[in-house]
């Protein structure tokens, strides 16, 4: 066994393409994502700010102030449209951000005209900021026809509050930072990780069988003096091994580039939130990543056996992700909590229980149903994996 392990170990460190995806892309896939969507978001938010939008003003007459302060704003462009024409389609082609219908009851004096209602019209589908320019304009207007109209009525300030607000609903959360954090990003983290994990297990899988069946040198290992048992499970803790030093490099990587990007940014609160997590939550992250990198390497395997060549195992194994990424979707839907069954179904408790450890509420004791589950599974798919590779119908078929 540990001479077969030994051999495929020394040709996985041969393959340059499986070290990138063990080695480098967990220690860059962090600052990448991270700093990638910091950089685009801020950039979309910046040129959605600094758009000139295109308006058109339908009965400008009725409100002349808030007609007025539009055209005058550097940040609008008014355009001039007919009477009869259709404003959805205007939008549509490009020619006007959005239309503006004036109402012909508008007055300033709100105790005699009532409340005024404007029309808005606008595509809000992309991130244009419509709505909050347009809003801004007519809420100072709004504030003081509404401060008039108290006055006229010698309504006190205290008065206004009530009136605007006759009960405030005032909330104190018992949520710490770290737990309000942990519950914001703490559902993503099992995601990336999963994914990681399963990529770094699945370019060794697919050559350590598949591609030995094309090359032709799995008939010279099998006519070996070494006992299929022993085979099967060198392979097997090859491809565990390659599984579990990705999930390892990850696990360092996300601590350490979550410090040095929080410092390099000046942002204390995610510094803050980094350094409430204890050595032990990680190190409880990656023992939880072992057997679930078992359960990845047995499958891989089997299904590397069963393929006759390196094309056709890749093929098999590509859909697989969906099943990867099913149990951590279903960990982040509303109710799902690492409670009573929960803790015993696999991969989905492992991704509950990491969003736990980040939020810094883990019940320890699921541990046990955590880690039984998920290695009695393992053990099992490995037992199905030497059965698999003792059949001679499977190995040349």
């Amino acid at each position: 066994m540990w001479l077969v392990f030994s051999k495929e170990i020394r040709e996985l460190l041969r393959d340059r393409k499986t070290l990138f995806f063990m080695i480098a892309l967990p220690i860059l896939i962090f600052p990448l994502i991270f700093g990638a969507m910091a950089y685009f978001t801020t950039q979309a938010f910046e040129k959605a700010e600094s758009k000139v939008l295109k308006y058109a003003v339908v009965n400008p007459q009725y409100a002349a102030e808030i007609s007025d302060e539009l055209a005058a704003s550097p940040q609008f462009e008014q355009i001039i449209i007919g009477d009869n024409d259709d404003y959805a389609q205007l939008i549509k082609n490009d020619r006007v951000d959005f239309v503006v219908v004036m109402p012909d009851n508008y007055s300033s004096n709100v105790l005699s005209s009532g409340q005024l209602e404007i029309t808005l019209y606008l595509n809000d589908a992309g991130l244009n900021l419509v709505y909050n320019r347009v809003n801004s304009i007519v809420q100072n207007y709004a504030t003081q026809y509404q401060t008039a109209a108290f006055t006229t009525l010698g309504v006190s300030s205290k008065q206004q509050q009530a009136l605007i607000k006759p009960i405030v609903l005032s909330q104190i959360s018992t949520a710490d930072q770290r737990e309000s954090w942990g519950e914001k990003i703490g559902g993503m983290l099992p995601y990336l990780l999963f994914i990681l994990c399963f990529q770094g297990a699945m370019f060794p899988a697919t050559d350590i069988a598949a591609g030995e069946k094309e090359r032709g040198t799995l008939e010279t290992l099998l006519i070996s003096p070494i006992d299929r048992t022993k085979i099967v499970l060198g392979k097997f803790l090859t491809i565990a091994c390659a599984g579990v030093t990705t999930a390892l490099i990850t696990v360092v990587s996300m601590a350490v580039w979550g410090i040095v990007l929080s410092r390099g940014f000046a942002m204390q609160f995610v510094a803050d939130f980094m350094s409430q997590i204890g050595i032990l939550d990680f190190v409880l992250m990656f023992l939880m990543l072992i057997p679930l990198v078992a359960i990845f390497a047995s499958i891989l395997l089997s299904i590397s056996i069963y393929a006759r060549s390196f094309k056709e195992a890749q093929s098999y194994m590509g859909p697989l992700v969906i099943f990867v990424v099913i149990p951590v979707m279903v960990a982040l839907l509303p109710g799902v909590e690492l409670k009573g069954g929960w803790a015993w179904v696999p991969l989905t408790n492992v991704a509950l229980a990491m969003k736990e450890l980040v939020k810094g509420t883990m019940d320890y004791f699921q541990l046990i149903a955590i880690f039984g589950s998920t290695a009695l599974i393992a053990v099992l798919l490995l037992g199905f994996c030497v059965y698999w590779f003792k059949q001679e119908k499977v190995l040349f078929r």
